[in-house]
């Protein structure tokens, strides 16, 4: 079995979040075909403990390191410094690069495909091995949005990150044998912005394990039997799910409450931050922080919302919750990247006011379709399977463009 290096930023086990969602499934597919050699880091203590099923998955060696967020936060202003963008040293080892040259001196590794723009570092100077990056989302125009809703001196700070982070991308992509976005969207605004590197620009879009997300599934309500409930699940640290839930809680839930006083607020997911949990001295809010399954949430829930004002790429939390053959509403930046109608498969707002109309709608079962329409669109257009043939054809250097891998993985 040929051999391949992985080097992912957070840990590709388990698939309980956004980024790790992608990596893992990228992991389990390039499993069965290669040996896999994981390096990443671990910024979670409690992921240790996937170590194991981890290289078990892999079947090649693992090199996991721990990322402490606050050590990794000084080293990165030595980017202020150096002109680099500060996401390169905070993911900056030495013990990441030593494992690195000893893996490529003493395996038969030929190909490699790196998670993120932040490991791009490790494998740079190689340039006979054949490498692709999947950067995901244009990780520098979030930095841009992030730069137009904070004061001085973030703004600066952030301003000044997407400049040198969208150079590195730049820089990579021409390094690279090819640059994958999580679709084809994101994939074409890279291109508009990098026309130079056009060429090597390609998406795939992130699938939903459709039997694992499916309102087959019996589970115990989560919810008191008087309440009708809305969900909103995602990490709760990251910065784009704490403005959106904080926008929905002020502007957008109050008018919902009056409408429907049964109506309540669950915010599910893990780390809420202090902002968040003030939250929940809202009328009719829920925070849970981390639960051990969102479906159970999704499944009883009367829709799902997803009303983010800052995204790059495409969103989990909504194929999911459109897989439960749940009613969803989302914004225009959460709708961005995924082929679903509006009002057919999904519920598409603009603002505060849309957003409580839409979401009063699907509470008050007048959209009674939608939800099996929801969950027919990703079981036909969402599956992982057909999404990585791309990475296939471009690890084995097929010489197809990634326009030509495109179209035939879009074909089959």
């Amino acid at each position: 079995m040929d051999e391949l290096l992985y080097l992912v930023h957070r840990i590709p086990y388990p698939p309980n979040k956004g980024d790790k969602i992608r990596s893992f499934n990228l992991l389990k597919h390039l499993a069965q075909s290669y040996k896999v050699h994981v390096g990443a880091f671990i910024d979670d203590v409690e992921d240790w403990q996937y170590a194991e099923a981890l290289a078990k998955l892999a079947g090649g060696e693992i090199k996991l390191l721990p990322l402490n967020s606050r050590t990794a936060t000084l080293k990165s202003a030595i980017g202020l410094l150096t002109g680099e963008p500060l996401s390169i040293p905070y993911y900056r080892d030495r013990r990441m690069q030593t494992w690195v040259d000893a893996m490529l001196a003493t395996k038969p590794i030929a190909r490699a495909l790196v998670y993120s723009s932040s490991m791009a570092q490790y494998v740079m100077k190689y340039h006979t091995l054949n490498r692709v990056i999947d950067f995901v989302d244009i990780d520098s125009d979030k930095w841009r949005q992030y730069a137009e809703k904070k004061p001085w001196p973030m703004s600066w700070v952030y301003r000044r990150e997407a400049r040198t982070l969208f150079e590195y991308e730049r820089h990579v992509t021409h390094e690279f044998a090819a640059a994958a976005f999580v679709s084809e969207a994101e994939a074409a605004l890279f291109k508009k912005l990098a026309p130079d590197c056009a060429d090597k620009v390609f998406g795939f879009s992130n699938g939903v394990d459709t039997d694992y997300f499916s309102p087959e599934h019996a589970f115990a309500s989560p919810f008191p039997v008087d309440e009708c409930d809305i969900v909103f699940t995602g990490a709760m640290d990251y910065w784009a799910n704490v403005d959106a839930v904080t926008w929905f809680a002020h502007e957008v839930f109050p008018d919902i409450k009056r409408a429907h006083p049964a109506a309540h607020f669950y915010i599910v997911g893990s780390r809420p931050t202090a902002e968040v949990q003030a939250l929940a001295q809202e009328h009719g809010v829920r925070v849970t922080g981390a639960v051990p399954d969102t479906r159970p949430y999704m499944a009883h829930a009367a829709v799902a919302v997803a009303p983010l004002r800052i995204a790059r790429g495409i969103q989990n939390k909504v194929l999911e919750a459109m897989a439960m053959a749940k009613p969803t509403v989302v914004s225009e930046q959460a709708l961005e990247g995924i082929d679903a109608a509006p009002g057919r498969d999904i519920l598409l707002a603009t603002d505060a006011a849309t957003f409580a109309d839409q979401v009063s709608r699907a509470i008050a079962g007048q959209v009674p379709e939608m939800g099996d329409a929801a969950r027919q669109r990703v079981v036909s257009d969402y599956s992982w399977s057909g999404h990585l043939r791309i990475v296939d054809q471009l690890l084995r250097g097929s010489g197809r463009t990634p326009m030509d891998a495109s179209a035939q993985a879009h074909a089959a």
